[in-house]
Protein backbone atom coordinates (compact mmCIF):
# COMPACT_ATOMS: atom_id res chain seq x y z
CA UNK A 1 0.00 0.00 0.00
CA UNK A 2 2.93 2.62 0.60
CA UNK A 3 4.00 2.24 -2.75
CA UNK A 4 0.22 3.27 -4.49
CA UNK A 5 0.47 6.52 -2.36
CA UNK A 6 4.12 7.55 -3.35
CA UNK A 7 4.14 11.40 -4.18
CA UNK A 8 6.87 12.79 -6.42
CA UNK A 9 5.66 16.25 -5.02
CA UNK A 10 5.98 18.28 -9.26
CA UNK A 11 3.63 20.64 -8.36
CA UNK A 12 3.61 22.08 -4.93
CA UNK A 13 6.68 23.16 -3.98
CA UNK A 14 7.72 26.13 -2.25
CA UNK A 15 8.58 28.62 -3.82
CA UNK A 16 12.15 30.45 -3.47
CA UNK A 17 12.34 34.02 -2.03
CA UNK A 18 12.56 36.00 -5.03
CA UNK A 19 13.31 38.90 -2.96
CA UNK A 20 16.97 37.15 -1.76
CA UNK A 21 19.15 40.05 -3.61
CA UNK A 22 16.82 42.92 -2.13
CA UNK A 23 18.80 45.44 0.83
CA UNK A 24 18.70 44.22 4.19
CA UNK A 25 19.68 48.05 5.22
CA UNK A 26 20.26 51.38 3.70
CA UNK A 27 23.15 53.48 4.78
CA UNK A 28 23.51 57.12 4.34
CA UNK A 29 26.47 59.59 3.81
CA UNK A 30 26.36 63.01 3.43
CA UNK A 31 29.13 65.17 2.13
CA UNK A 32 29.32 68.83 2.01
CA UNK A 33 31.64 70.42 -1.02
CA UNK A 34 32.51 73.86 -1.34
CA UNK A 35 32.92 75.52 -5.07
CA UNK A 36 34.07 79.08 -4.84
CA UNK A 37 31.34 80.92 -3.01
CA UNK A 38 28.75 78.05 -3.65
CA UNK A 39 27.99 74.79 -0.98
CA UNK A 40 27.12 72.24 -2.30
CA UNK A 41 25.49 69.60 0.30
CA UNK A 42 25.01 66.29 -0.88
CA UNK A 43 23.48 62.54 0.61
CA UNK A 44 23.85 59.40 -1.28
CA UNK A 45 21.85 56.57 -0.63
CA UNK A 46 23.33 53.02 -0.25
CA UNK A 47 21.28 49.73 -0.08
CA UNK A 48 23.35 46.98 1.51
CA UNK A 49 22.28 42.66 2.40
CA UNK A 50 19.21 41.41 1.86
CA UNK A 51 15.89 42.46 3.23
CA UNK A 52 12.24 42.67 1.98
CA UNK A 53 11.59 45.91 0.62
CA UNK A 54 8.18 47.71 0.03
CA UNK A 55 9.95 49.58 -2.23
CA UNK A 56 11.45 46.68 -4.10
CA UNK A 57 8.03 45.09 -4.24
CA UNK A 58 6.26 48.02 -5.34
CA UNK A 59 8.81 49.02 -8.30
CA UNK A 60 8.93 45.80 -9.42
CA UNK A 61 5.17 45.29 -9.64
CA UNK A 62 5.08 49.58 -11.47
CA UNK A 63 7.60 47.91 -13.94
CA UNK A 64 5.51 44.52 -14.48
CA UNK A 65 2.00 46.95 -15.36
CA UNK A 66 3.65 49.32 -17.03
CA UNK A 67 5.33 46.84 -19.52
CA UNK A 68 1.77 45.48 -20.16
CA UNK A 69 0.51 48.75 -20.90
CA UNK A 70 3.39 49.39 -23.47
CA UNK A 71 2.44 45.76 -25.16
CA UNK A 72 -1.05 46.17 -25.26
CA UNK A 73 -0.41 50.39 -26.55
CA UNK A 74 1.08 48.58 -29.47
CA UNK A 75 -1.17 46.14 -30.04
CA UNK A 76 -3.75 48.99 -30.10
CA UNK A 77 -1.84 50.90 -32.73
CA UNK A 78 -1.35 48.19 -35.34
CA UNK A 79 -5.23 47.55 -34.85
CA UNK A 80 -5.71 51.30 -36.02
CA UNK A 81 -2.62 51.58 -38.59
CA UNK A 82 -4.66 48.02 -40.44
CA UNK A 83 -8.27 49.82 -40.10
CA UNK A 84 -7.17 53.24 -41.54
CA UNK A 85 -5.51 50.64 -44.34
CA UNK A 86 -9.10 49.35 -44.80
CA UNK A 87 -10.39 52.74 -45.03
CA UNK A 88 -8.01 53.40 -47.52
CA UNK A 89 -8.49 50.30 -49.67
CA UNK A 90 -13.05 51.11 -49.22
CA UNK A 91 -12.39 54.08 -50.59
CA UNK A 92 -11.04 52.89 -53.48
CA UNK A 93 -13.60 50.45 -53.91
CA UNK A 94 -16.69 52.65 -53.01
CA UNK A 95 -16.48 55.51 -54.98
CA UNK A 96 -20.14 56.60 -53.71
CA UNK A 97 -18.62 57.12 -50.17
CA UNK A 98 -14.99 57.91 -50.85
CA UNK A 99 -15.66 61.30 -49.11
CA UNK A 100 -16.99 59.21 -45.89
CA UNK A 101 -14.01 56.46 -46.13
CA UNK A 102 -11.46 59.21 -46.83
CA UNK A 103 -12.21 60.86 -43.23
CA UNK A 104 -12.25 57.69 -41.71
CA UNK A 105 -8.84 56.93 -42.81
CA UNK A 106 -7.70 60.19 -41.42
CA UNK A 107 -9.01 59.95 -38.03
CA UNK A 108 -7.50 56.21 -38.15
CA UNK A 109 -3.97 57.52 -38.74
CA UNK A 110 -4.22 60.21 -35.98
CA UNK A 111 -5.56 57.81 -33.69
CA UNK A 112 -2.64 55.22 -34.74
CA UNK A 113 0.15 58.06 -34.36
CA UNK A 114 -1.25 58.67 -30.93
CA UNK A 115 -1.59 55.23 -29.87
CA UNK A 116 2.12 55.12 -30.98
CA UNK A 117 2.97 57.96 -28.67
CA UNK A 118 1.22 56.13 -25.63
CA UNK A 119 3.91 53.24 -26.29
CA UNK A 120 5.90 55.85 -26.12
CA UNK A 121 5.27 56.96 -22.69
CA UNK A 122 4.52 53.88 -21.55
CA UNK A 123 7.89 52.76 -22.50
CA UNK A 124 9.86 55.54 -20.79
CA UNK A 125 7.95 55.05 -17.42
CA UNK A 126 8.71 51.23 -17.66
CA UNK A 127 12.34 52.37 -17.57
CA UNK A 128 12.36 54.41 -14.67
CA UNK A 129 10.02 51.85 -12.34
CA UNK A 130 13.30 49.44 -13.64
CA UNK A 131 15.79 52.31 -12.35
CA UNK A 132 13.62 52.43 -9.41
CA UNK A 133 13.29 48.77 -8.34
CA UNK A 134 17.50 48.69 -9.24
CA UNK A 135 17.48 51.68 -6.50
CA UNK A 136 15.79 49.77 -4.15
CA UNK A 137 17.14 46.32 -4.67
CA UNK A 138 20.36 48.30 -3.98
CA UNK A 139 22.71 48.16 -7.11
CA UNK A 140 22.46 51.50 -7.60
CA UNK A 141 23.19 54.23 -5.59
CA UNK A 142 21.57 57.59 -6.08
CA UNK A 143 22.16 61.44 -5.25
CA UNK A 144 19.59 62.81 -3.25
CA UNK A 145 21.04 66.65 -3.28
Amino acid sequence: MSEEKQHHHLFHHKKEDENENAPSEVVYSESTTAYGDEVIQSADVYAAGNVNSEEYEKAKKEEKHHKHMEEMGGLGAMATGAFALHEKHAEKKDPEHARRHKIEEEIAAAAAVGEGGYVFHEHHDKKEAKEEEKEAEGKKHHHLF
